[in-house]
């Protein structure tokens, strides 16, 4: 977390993606929110009922630009172990049944499929927030 003078997050982005590149040799995709829409984020968990119980197996991949309303739909196909997808606001929820890591769905969650995005387990999500209450 941190503060900036750029005027917009797509202006802070580009910033970070520029400074990434020069010092590592590669591009790196950064995505930002700012804290209201952290807040907005965490407010949208779709699995609240299940997040304290199984944290590490709710996710959400944080997207740069947001995704359509058809992406579930067609993820959904790839499901093969009782996984749940939603959409709240442009961003993916994910529970997981079992470990994020022996899903199927995982290869469908790329860049190159998806856009530019990343992943925060429940338990990242609600430090996140606690850091931006306090």
């Amino acid at each position: 977390m941190f503060e900036s003078n750029h005027e917009t997050v797509c202006a802070v982005e580009k910033a970070l993606e520029q400074v990434f590149a020069e010092d590592f040799g590669k591009p790196v995709d950064i995505i930002a929110r700012t804290a209201q829409d952290w807040l907005a984020l965490d407010a949208g968990n779709p699995f609240r009922s299940a997040s304290d119980a199984e944290a590490q197996n709710i996710v959400v991949r944080v997207m740069r630009t947001p995704l359509s309303a058809d992406t579930p739909a067609t993820l959904q196909r790839r499901c093969d172990g009782g996984e749940q997808i939603r959409l709240v606001n442009g961003d993916l929820w994910i529970h997981f049944p079992g470990k994020p890591s022996e899903s199927k769905l995982l290869s469908a969650l790329t860049t190159k499929r998806l856009g530019p995005g990343t992943f925060r387990n429940w338990n990242t999500v609600r430090g996140l927030t606690d850091m931006i209450k306090t």
